[in-house]
């Protein structure tokens, strides 16, 4: 299958190309590059600096290209700066993609993989969590999702040949299991490259953020799915879709682990002793979140290869330890 790859030089984006490559599907990029890296991109995979807003020319590419299917990953992600420039969250991510579905729409591109996020349901009240949990986001970079959700509907209600699915991720972490492909965010938030980059020395110290949670340690409880478990998911995904589909699958292992476990895997991995501070909470983080992913176990038999976090942490490892400096572009 011909497949279009938006954001394929960001962390997930570029894994996905990766892998769609290695399961003998065609590929193109595209990527503004204000935060992927073009080294990122894979070197079989067709790559032009496009940006969403660029309507026109996103159609001309698709029709060009004779695009069979668009897996849809670029998007903006920090929680906190969407919360201090929300505008800029909307026009990115749900601006974003109305400017995709419109050049789909004119090339007649009638396939869509959607990167959605858990943030879409905020603060979940039970645990686990099932697709058919409540929507409640509790900040603009998950409302810019959901509406990009809820545009997907409306959309496919209109054009009834239009499929659709939309991926609800945890917290990805891992690298490519070849070393190939790392994660390089600037400026870092994840907890596992934080840990890492604080393990090489590049920060002073790791901070954890609350110890007074209800949970067994005190810490906050979130689900981990590796990087490459999750395109694999999308790639089945995309390969079952058929006209007039609408799917909704979270993505996870169905497990949680707890800051303090991460922080101590983090430590095995590496041996060594990570420096540690401990902080207050941060405001609006759930005591536990964490993913009901048998949908798309029992759907599309789905499974994550990696469920153990010293695994998932290792294949990190073995990317920061050869690219200190990330892309380093």
């Amino acid at each position: 299958m011909k497949v279009l790859v938006t954001g394929g030089a960001g962390y997930i984006g570029s894994h996905a190309v990766k892998q769609l490559i290695q399961s003998g599907h065609q590929v193109v990029v595209i990527d503004n590059l204000v935060r992927g890296h073009r080294q990122a991109v894979h070197p079989a995979a067709a790559f032009y600096p496009v940006d969403l807003a660029e309507t026109d020319r996103l159609s001309e590419l698709l029709r060009q290209e004779a695009v069979e299917c668009v897996m849809h990953f670029a998007a903006l992600a920090y929680v906190g700066e969407s919360v201090q420039h929300p505008l800029l969250y909307y026009r990115n991510n749900t601006a974003g993609a109305v400017s995709l579905l419109e050049a789909m729409q004119k090339s007649g591109v009638q396939r869509l993989v959607f990167s959605s996020t858990c943030a879409t349901y905020g603060q979940p009240e039970q645990m686990p969590i099932v697709e058919t949990t409540p929507q409640r986001p509790i900040n603009p970079y998950g409302w810019s999702k959901w509406c990009v959700e809820q545009i997907l509907r409306d959309y496919a209600a209109a054009n009834r040949e239009f499929a659709f699915a939309s991926l609800r991720y945890f917290n990805v972490a891992g690298a490519a299991a070849d070393g190939s492909l790392g994660e390089d965010h600037r400026p870092e938030t994840h907890i596992i490259p934080v840990l890492l980059l604080t393990a090489l020395g590049r920060q002073e110290k790791f901070i954890l953020f609350g110890t007074d949670y209800p949970t067994p340690d005190g810490t906050c409880i979130r689900d981990y799915i590796h990087v490459e478990d999750l395109c694999q998911a999308h790639i089945q995904v995309m390969e079952a879709l058929r006209p007039g589909d609408q799917r909704y699958y979270n993505l996870g292992i169905g497990r949680g682990y707890s800051v303090l476990e991460v922080y101590e895997a983090a430590c095995r991995v590496t041996a060594r002793r990570i420096p540690l501070q401990y902080g207050p909470r941060r405001p609006g983080d759930p005591p536990v979140l964490y993913a009901d992913a048998s949908k798309i176990r029992s759907e599309l038999g789905w499974q994550p290869r990696y469920t153990q976090l010293d695994e998932m942490i290792a294949t990190a490892w073995q990317w920061f330890q050869k690219h200190p400096e990330g892309y380093k572009e």
